[in-house]
């Protein structure tokens, strides 16, 4: 285990660093993934990570018309502009800039997200997919949407912010609580020249994606022994400070360490307790087994899919 000691804190490591790459989803909608269907066994319990920004509305607009879900959560967090969404049930509603919508797909829902964009045609905004055990596969579909003033911010000395959507950081919990994973979802933002520690749970998968400026994000900046996936930066100096649409796995340990040089950062940054059972995933749904996922398509086709008729 690739441990750094430090004042007797097992400081995570980076095991791999991964630079998303653009692809169309939806009905056209351009945006980066920072990971998915081919590296899931190591993000586990996440599935994927699509980042969503764009100032071109021809980009997004198409949106991503009615669609199925189960077996899964869907995160969307919004920075910029506004996301219509509706499902097959009646229910629909909007979110914002700072906004979130956890939505557990549980036993299935069929529903819509179509980003609009602000005034200026400005769409920010990014989607984490998380697996559910094979307990709670078949769960009622349910969600919790929070705006973006019903969230905590924790404000450090140095002028780091820790806007807490999931979890707990210095006692400060998130509003989105009850979710299977034990997850924990921070929007934290740097300024120049700072650091930042977190105690994390050993164990947990931990991610951090950065979305502006650049950080290094451990402590051992003179080693460089980790993975840099699809990247053309062969200089170790750039190596060690990691910017934008960059995506950091890191190695278990007790605790992550992020420092900043002459310019800020900010990063999201997820954890999350792995399931370990097999996957079987095709498009939106993401169950145990080859049957399961069967089952599923067949129930589209004859329309029993949805088992829970309000959410």
């Amino acid at each position: 285990m690739s441990i750094i000691q430090t004042r007797g804190i097992d400081y995570r490591k980076i095991k791999r660093v991964f630079k998303s790459k653009a692809t169309l989803e939806g009905a056209g909608v351009h945006l980066k993934r920072a990971f998915g269907f081919h590296e899931v066994k190591m993000f586990d319990p996440f599935l994927l990570l699509d980042d969503f920004r764009s100032n071109n509305p021809e980009q997004y607009l198409k949106g991503f018309p009615w669609h199925p879900h189960r077996g899964i959560e869907t995160i969307t967090y919004v920075l910029k502009g506004d996301v219509e969404h509706g499902d097959s049930m009646g229910n629909k509603g909007n979110i914002s800039a700072g906004d979130i919508q956890w939505m557990t797909a549980g036993s299935g829902i069929i529903h819509q997200e179509m980003p609009k964009g602000n005034d200026i045609g400005e769409m920010y905004g990014f989607q984490l997919w998380a697996n559910l055990p094979k307990t709670h596969k078949m769960m009622d579909p349910r969600y919790q949407e929070v705006k973006n003033g019903q969230f905590p911010v924790v404000t450090r000395e140095n002028g780091t912010t820790i806007k807490v959507v999931a979890g707990e950081v210095e006692g400060v919990k998130g509003p989105v609580t009850d979710i299977v994973i034990t997850p924990l979802y921070l929007d934290v933002t740097m300024p120049a020249n700072a650091s930042f520690d977190l105690p994390t749970t050993k164990g947990h998968t931990v991610i951090a994606y950065v979305i502006d400026g650049k950080g290094y994000f451990t402590r051992d900046k003179d080693l460089f022994s980790y993975e840099v996936e699809s990247s053309e930066e062969t200089n170790d100096e750039k190596k060690q400070i990691i910017d934008n649409e960059s995506l950091i796995l890191f190695d278990d340990g007790e605790a992550v360490s992020v420092t900043t040089a002459d310019e800020p950062v900010r990063f999201l940054l997820f954890s999350g307790r792995p399931i370990g059972e097999p996957i079987a995933w095709y498009g939106p749904i993401v169950m145990n087994h080859q049957g399961e996922l069967q089952r599923a398509f067949e129930e589209l086709d004859n329309g029993t899919f949805v088992k829970k008729h309000n959410v």
